[in-house]
């Protein structure tokens, strides 16, 4: 177990209310043309694109970990926008002048989940965090112990969510009211509907050049599992929220019944049409699965097995969401047999 947990928690918490105050001031006050500018190669190093609304909260990312962490705790932060540290992309050992391996725990933070839906002033984005004891290089999202999920409000937008659990012991949930200033306990109800009928249920398709084929495949689970539409009536709704852990929260919430992110098995379709795959999910964009698990909504990867990638900024992730475990006998039987008939997996 991590030693004084309770300690490190709150450090975590209030390193995403600092970072939810510098961005939403840093979009009240600089032009949409200066957040969106690209301050980072695509081809230099991994991770997502780096926007100048990125820096934001990195820059406080780090300077928190260093001041406030590291002198109680060694550590090695994993986050993308970490360079020329001297330990591989992504990896920065706190404090300085120690080797990962001395590192008491790794915690791995996406300072910005959704930037886009934030630079644009579309939806919220989030900021994530898991704290994991460090095991080494194999040190993997289940040895996650407690994680942190900060909503970054629009602009006019005075009400955010933060949610946090700790494994084994539940999910933790409040309300903050920008303008009074308050917090407010809140509960949040994953769907029990036993169905996606009526609601909302979806597979991930952002992007240019694999559309078609994912498109395909939600279609094949919807038709299969709803039959053809009738005339005048729907089936059930889609919402391609451009954020993980966005699409977390509507589980979480019971907005949404089912998603699946299934992007980096589009590599083989992308290349048949002489290109190669555009950016896909990686481990800092799921570090709060535990969040989901202890409120009882189901996360998998592409096979069905429990989502456990390791803790890096490199590797490609596939995650599919259930609300329920109805909905998953539902939906997961048709979407396996999609992806294995395509070869996929």
């Amino acid at each position: 177990m991590i030693r004084d947990r309770a300690r490190l928690l709150e450090q975590i918490r209030e390193l995403h209310r600092q970072i939810r105050a510098a961005v939403v001031a840093q979009t009240e006050a600089v032009a949409l043309e200066q957040l969106s500018a690209v301050e980072g190669n695509d081809h230099a190093y991994e991770g997502d694109t780096i926007f100048a609304i990125d820096r934001v909260s990195e820059e406080k990312l780090v300077e928190f970990f260093e001041r406030e962490v590291a002198p109680e705790r060694p550590l090695l932060l994993i986050a993308e926008g970490l360079r020329d540290t001297g330990f591989g992309e992504g990896r920065l050992p706190l404090p300085r002048g120690i080797t990962p391996e001395q590192a008491e725990v790794r915690i791995i933070v996406d300072p910005i989940d959704g930037t886009r839906c934030i630079m644009y002033q579309k939806r919220s984005a989030w900021v994530l965090t898991g704290v994991a004891p460090n095991l080494g290089e194999d040190t993997r999202l289940q040895d996650i112990e407690f994680a942190v999920q900060t909503e970054l409000p629009l602009v006019k937008q005075h009400l955010c969510d933060e949610l946090w659990a700790i494994r084994g012991e539940g999910y933790f949930a409040q309300r903050y009211n920008r303008i009074s200033g308050e917090l407010q306990p809140i509960t949040l109800h994953p769907s029990h509907s036993p169905t996606i009928r009526h609601g909302y249920a979806q597979v991930v398709r952002f992007f240019p050049g694999t559309r078609e084929e994912l498109a395909a495949i939600d279609e094949e689970i919807v038709l299969a599992v709803l039959g053809a539409p009738l005339p005048g009536k729907t089936h059930c709704f889609e919402d391609q929220y451009t954020s993980s852990a966005g699409q977390f929260y509507e589980l979480l919430s019971g907005h949404d019944r089912f998603t699946a992110d299934i992007r980096p098995l589009m590599e083989q379709v992308a290349m048949k049409k002489g290109f190669r795959l555009g950016i896909c999910c990686h481990p800092y964009d799921v570090c709060t699965e535990l969040i989901a698990r202890e409120m009882g909504v189901i996360i998998t990867d592409e096979r069905g097995q429990s989502l456990n990638p390791p803790l890096n900024v490199e590797t490609d992730v596939s995650w599919v969401g259930y609300a329920n475990p109805a909905i998953r006998a539902q939906i997961e039987p048709l979407l396996l047999k999609s992806l294995r008939e395509r070869g996929l997996i």
